[in-house]
């Protein structure tokens, strides 16, 4: 019985995403995004993970006072719900559009370039602005990166929103879940000289313990493996938030490989260089990061908060 309730649970929400989805393309792309924003910043804050948000602000960002915090904390719900709600419109969305609705990037040239070589590169970027647009740009300009991902615990939700994700790149590109049998198929495109974008912000159990914000912070050293075994360059990719459905792909300098050390030794200073360029886009704007996260350890917050 309960393996049955659980199906039918899993087939209606399914259902109600395909039904929301629907709707969200009817609205259009400005007014999905408003919707999203105004419901996401109305309801969030009064939810019990924004506690987890705004202790992670104190702990992180000790300098903001409290009307700060909350501020942010509204903020980060806004950009969710204008994320979430724009996804089923980021295929639509035009690039270099005076006004409204579209997108553009900070260097298209670098990306025709990447393209071009025909080799394998890595991309990494976090929960900031709406990172689902960083892939639909490197498509356009000829490089189709496949994404590593954390699957949805329902398979029909999951394949809706990788179908989303194909959809909006417009290219059938292999997606690899996290975990061992996605990790040696991600390396198997790598080594096809495959792209490979990767989120690295999220909290983790295992991986290498790094540092963000000062603390420390269990990272994926999965970047950095990928980018020194295959010699490959490692490109940061943020997105800005310009307006609903407004968007600004920022290409960032790339990380240098560590020139000494063992390999578990340059593979921690890669990821640790990783890290600090994720905390340089948080602290120019804080209010675009998802600090719903449980990003650091209990014990580190404690031993900062006191």
């Amino acid at each position: 019985m309960k393996a049955v309730l659980a199906r039918l649970a899993m087939q209606a929400e399914s259902t109600l995403l395909r039904g929301a989805v629907a709707l969200l393309r009817r609205l259009g792309p400005e007014r999905a995004s408003n919707l999203g924003g105004k419901v996401a910043r109305t309801l969030g804050p009064w939810l019990p993970v924004s506690g987890v948000a705004a202790r992670n602000l104190r702990a992180a960002m000790p300098e903001l006072d409290p009307a700060a915090r909350r501020r942010i904390v509204r903020e980060v719900w806004d950009n969710l719900g204008r994320t979430v709600c724009e996804l089923p419109h980021l295929g639509g969305l035009r690039e270099n559009t005076a006004e409204g609705p579209g997108w553009e990037i900070s260097d298209s040239a670098r990306v025709r370039q990447l393209a071009a070589a025909g080799r394998p590169v890595i991309f990494f970027t976090g929960h900031i602005g709406n990172w689902e647009m960083a892939p639909v740009a490197a498509s356009a300009y000829g490089l189709p990166a496949s994404l590593m991902y954390r699957a949805a615990a329902n398979p029909e939700v999951d394949a809706l929103i990788v179908a989303l994700r194909r959809e909006a790149v417009g290219a059938a590109v292999p997606m690899f879940a996290k975990g061992a049998m996605g990790a040696r198929q991600a390396m198997a495109h790598l080594a096809r000289g495959g792209s490979l974008g990767m989120l690295i912000d999220q909290k983790l159990n295992q991986g290498i313990e790094a540092r963000l914000f000062g603390m420390p912070a269990m990272t994926t050293p999965a970047a950095a493996a990928f980018a020194l075994r295959f010699r490959c360059p490692v490109i940061p990719v943020h997105v800005e938030r310009l307006g609903p459905a407004r968007l600004r792909v920022a290409i960032g300098d790339e990380v240098p490989h560590p020139a000494a050390g063992s390999q578990a030794e340059r593979t921690a200073a890669l990821t640790q260089a990783i890290n600090d360029v994720l905390e340089g886009w948080i602290r120019e704007r804080p209010g675009a990061w998802l600090w719903l996260h449980r990003r650091w350890p209990e014990a580190a917050l404690t031993a900062r908060l006191g």
